[in-house]
């Protein structure tokens, strides 16, 4: 029988009023492809999608919060992706163990309101504006792949 690796650390998802169901749903089938621990949003857009073709709300805590910073676990690092002014690109960005990543909804920013409370602000260069569940998917592969990396370096 082959043991199950388990990286040390993990990830969380925070939705800060999303748009679209459907971004909720394919954050959630980001989450179970990649394995963060716990998908958090607020608003009141959301009802279940067909787009968690992994039903990940089982496998994994879903919580409706009023606000993400009540929500974030113990010792966890807030990191803000947003495209604003200050932030660091993702490829140059190295993931703390325990990440807790505010996205936020396709047509705002996060605001000052999240900003200042999280310790680090990311984005992902692009040419454009990319949709919210593709932007869970890109940072959460780029977080396996970092520490991928980090791994094959260390042996």
């Amino acid at each position: 029988m082959r043991a199950i690796h388990k990286t040390r650390g993990y990830s969380a998802i925070g939705l800060h009023n999303p748009k679209m169901a459907v971004n909720v749903g394919s954050a959630l089938r980001a989450c179970g492809v990649y394995g963060a621990s716990m998908l958090a949003f607020t608003g009141h857009r959301y009802k279940n999608s067909a787009a968690d073709t992994m039903k990940q709300w089982r496998h994994m805590p879903l919580i409706h919060a009023d606000d993400l910073h009540s929500v974030i676990p113990f010792d966890c690092v807030p990191v803000a992706v947003d495209l604003i002014e200050g932030a660091i690109p993702l490829h140059q960005y190295s993931h703390p163990e325990r990440a807790f990543y505010i996205f936020g909804a396709e047509d705002s920013t996060l605001g000052r309101s999240v900003t200042e409370w999280c310790r680090d602000t990311i984005y992902v260069p692009t040419n454009g504006c990319m949709n919210l569940a593709a932007t869970v998917n890109v940072v959460l592969y780029d977080r396996q792949a970092k520490q991928l990396a980090r791994k094959r370096s260390a042996a």
